[in-house]
């Protein structure tokens, strides 16, 4: 009986080991040679998968934000609005191994993205990832809301502006300075920010 393949297995695997590469050494180093090295495959059998190094980035790129929504996807809405609300936000925090190789690896993303000329493929799904942050700021604000837990009188459409660069602020801090901002601290932090919008 002939082997199944798990195709999609496999193409995630090749995004994971060009993550590596990449956190390792850096997106300049991620050639079809070195990922394929780093997989414990061909060269050939990562070009059967992905024909040109564009379409390998935009796919590691995408399952970066595919595996961030999954998780908020998966959250269980019990408790407090408050407790809910913190606990989608800090989904997109890198607080543990995981998110931050996946934060490590959206920030070379976005240098390159940022380096390329025009509205190339990152860019787009820069684009497409930085929307859907704001989006989600704005329906948790917004949940907040309309559970009447927020105070009166707050400019809504600018405190999601503010959330939204909180946690990329949050983010890029634990990225270049880990030994400051922990895990416990950016929790903190973004705790005291919610409990500030709240009356």
């Amino acid at each position: 009986m002939p082997k199944i393949v798990d195709h999609a297995a496999r193409r995630e695997e090749i995004a994971e080991a060009l993550w590596r590469v990449v956190r390792r050494d850096g997106i300049r180093a991620a050639s079809v040679r070195t990922i394929a090295a780093e997989a414990g495959w061909s060269a050939g059998a990562v070009r059967y998968y992905f024909p040109d190094q564009d379409g390998l980035l935009s796919f590691a790129m995408d399952l970066v934000s595919r595996r961030v929504t999954e998780r908020v996807g998966a959250i269980e809405p019990k408790g407090s609005s408050e407790t809910i609300v913190l606990r989608y936000l800090e989904e997109v925090l890198p607080l543990d191994a995981e998110r931050r190789a996946e934060f490590d690896v959206w920030l070379a993303f976005m240098a390159q993205a940022r380096a390329e000329s025009g509205a190339g493929t990152l860019q787009q799904h820069l684009d497409k990832v930085h929307n859907e942050l704001r989006q989600l700021c704005e329906t948790l604000l917004r949940s907040l809301a309309e559970a009447g837990v927020l105070k009166d009188g707050l400019d809504l459409p600018r405190e999601v502006e503010v959330l939204h660069a909180l946690l990329d602020g949050l983010a890029l801090h634990a990225a270049i300075q880990p030994e400051r901002t922990t895990p416990a601290r950016l929790r903190q932090l973004m705790r005291h920010h919610l409990e500030s919008l709240i009356s």
